[in-house]
């Protein structure tokens, strides 16, 4: 995780870098020193390999209790060993490896029960002793998946990761494990992996010998209702969307549709020049039921939406961005990634202070990628953009205080829980405010070279380099900055460290793209459709930018923008507005009290309940309603316009 926090910009020496990193690498072993006692007791991985093959075999087939039966069988030497469950999971940024949820741990070895013992400051490490004559114990264990909401597994369909079912040898780095492993699924299941079947016996698959690491990148989705989809662009490695539904009816789609997706991967790979993969399969859920989707992999991706993506394809333009997003991170955060984010096995801490890079740009060209391959319009793209940039107009308070950077180290602070006042607390703000830093990016290089060069080039240059490698090439702030200087000479340093490494940063991302920000009393079809989408939040009510809260149904606060007008009066995060002026709440109750006190010396009053008690606040806002749209700045080149546009 990142530890330190600047005021000034990084030096852009190497000389500077490599003192600093010596500072701060003595600085931790004095404090690893001191805590000698509570760390040692779990061996450091070493780059060697682990002798022998380890047999993973999982029951997934309770589709009603959602238990994952899980026996392995390791082969070990005589002595100490220590097994760990995966804690920091790639793509979560995160230790949340849901050690609570491993239950009935029992090992053995020759029929005979071994004793295990968890370290007393670690609980991810399990400690026994192998007795002298023991070639290969057998562990078993179940993994109890969530039954109440967000489920793993349905009566219909599953997303199971490997990190979830399976323990490890510790003192090896995780591509050093071989492991061959299977899968029971219910029957007449089928199922989509990147992994490669070996043989499949009744309802069981087993899967080619694997290394831990590249087993753990490739979960599997399986269903009932299963079908598989060609998306291979001419000449490319295949490409497949493993799409499990609901229902059979959720996985027809039209032509068009078909077409719209081929598209992501011909734009994608037009944009890369390069694939790192020998193959690709989207894991595609549609269903209402299944949750924890969305979580990129080297040659696959666990994405998941409503089980009417496809049959209410003219209503849900905003989670259309979703797939580009997870199929850019096979280049950005899988082939190439942060250096700090490498770690030799899953129980290794990961520093997340390039996150701004590994999914700001990504975030950037799942927008993009999105409008060029179709998937949307290049109305739902602008007005996608008008969004996000309103937010950081308007609604990041939280910047006064926090830089862009430090909000890298949200994945372990906040663990995606719920906050009362984002706006000032910020929530993994490297996303789209790493989003508008790369749109400002790509405006730079295009008017630094009279529009000769844009972030396409950097993108083929940074990322496309060993075509067909997926060995992990991992890149620092330097190597970024380099390949922005080989792209168009400039201070990039200086340039990034504004946006990224300072309070109150220039985060205008639509600044030089030829277009600019307004605000109407209407919604954008888009934004529209946003807010009514069945994910949680569900049924949001946005009146960010008019009095600065957002609501969910039944009149509860989800969120008080901080020192907006309704923060000033008093409006609490998790309250619920009973009445508006004297009226029963309703959306358009609101927003006709909103409109009226436009030019109009009466404030909005709201009566609140809150904790069991009533009250009633009066909103000092007069603006109107406020929506956010983008319009051309005339004579000026249309940037935005050229970015959204397919290539050829």
């Amino acid at each position: 995780m990142s530890r330190f926090r600047f005021a000034e910009p990084f030096p852009n020496t190497h000389a500077s870098n490599v003192r600093f990193a010596f500072a701060v690498s003595i600085a931790l072993a004095v404090g690893a020193a001191s805590a000698q006692s509570r760390t040692d007791t779990v061996p450091p991985p070493q780059d060697t390999a682990y002798p022998g093959t380890i047999a993973l075999q999982v029951d997934a087939s309770d589709t009603v209790q959602g238990i994952f039966r899980v026996h392995e069988s390791i082969p070990v030497k005589a002595g100490a060993l220590t097994l760990l469950y995966p804690q920091w999971i790639p793509g979560d940024h995160s230790p949340t490896g849901p050690i609570a949820m491993l239950a009935g741990l029992r090992l053995s070895a020759n029929g005979q029960p071994l004793a295990w013992k968890r370290d007393k400051y670690n609980v991810y490490a399990f400690h026994l002793d192998v007795p002298e004559g023991v070639s290969s114990i057998d562990v078993n264990f179940q993994y109890l998946s969530e039954r109440n909401d967000g489920f793993e597994i349905t009566d219909r369909m599953m997303d199971m990761e490997w990190s979830k079912v399976s323990l490890y040898p510790a003192g090896y780095f995780s591509r050093g494990i071989t492991f061959a492993p299977s899968v029971k699924l219910a029957h007449g299941w089928q199922l989509g992996t990147a992994l490669e079947t070996a043989s499949q016996s009744g309802d069981t698959t087993a899967f080619k010998l694997v290394t831990f690491n590249h087993l753990v990148d490739s979960p599997i989705y399986a269903g009932q209702y299963f079908k598989r989809v060609d998306l291979t662009s001419a000449g490319g490695a295949p490409v497949h969307m493993d799409i499990v539904a609901d229902a059979p009816k959720f996985l027809e789609m039209t032509p068009e549709q078909l077409n719209a997706h081929r598209a992501l991967v011909k734009q994608a790979t037009t944009v890369f020049g390069s694939h790192h993969y020998d193959h690709y399969d989207f894991l595609f859920s549609l269903s209402d039921q299944l949750g924890g989707n969305g979580t990129e992999h080297h040659q696959s991706s666990e994405d998941g939406l409503g089980a009417d993506y496809f049959t209410a394809w003219s209503e849900n333009a905003p989670d259309r961005d979703l797939l580009a997003h997870e199929y850019a991170h096979s280049w950005n955060g899988k082939f190439r990634r942060p250096a700090d984010l490498w770690t030799p096995n899953f129980n290794v801490p990961m520093g997340d202070s390039l996150l701004w890079v590994y999914e700001g740009q990504t975030q950037y060209w799942g927008y993009v990628l999105t409008a060029r391959s179709g998937l949307w319009s290049q109305q739902q793209f602008r007005d996608a953009i008008a969004m996000t940039a309103a937010n950081y107009q308007r609604n990041r308070a939280g910047f006064q205080w926090r830089t862009l950077e430090d909000t890298t180290n949200d994945p372990t602070a906040a663990r995606r829980s719920s906050l009362p006042y984002r706006s000032w607390q910020m929530s993994e703000d490297y996303y789209s405010g790493g989003q508008m830093v790369w749109m400002q990016v790509d405006s730079k290089l295009r008017a630094l070279t009279h529009d000769r060069k844009s972030l396409d080039d950097f993108a083929r240059a940074f990322f496309g380099v060993d075509n067909g490698s997926y060995v992990t090439k991992t890149y620092t702030f330097d190597d970024v900055t380099t390949a922005l200087n080989g792209v168009a000479p400039h201070d990039w340093a200086s340039f990034l460290h504004a946006r990224v490494s300072s309070i109150n940063p220039p985060l205008d991302g639509l600044e030089g793209s030829g277009w600019k920000l307004v605000y109407t009393d209407k919604e954008s079809d888009y934004e529209k459709q946003y807010n009514s989408r069945p994910e949680p939040p569900r049924h949001l009510y946005n009146f960010t930018w008019s009095i600065g809260l957002t609501m969910a149904d039944h009149g509860l606060v989800n969120d008080v923008n901080w020192n907006g007008a309704a923060f000033k009066a008093g409006v609490s995060t998790g309250s619920t507005v009973v009445a508006v002026n004297g009226q029963d709440y309703s959306e358009d109750v609101l927003k006709s009290a909103i409109t009226a006190a436009k030019g109009n010396a009466s404030g909005i009053r709201l009566l609140l309940k809150y904790q069991g008690t009533y009250r009633t606040v009066s909103v000092d806002y007069h603006g109107g309603l406020q929506y956010p749209h983008l319009v051309r700045v005339e004579g000026t080149p249309d940037y935005l316009g050229e970015v959204g546009a397919a290539r050829k």
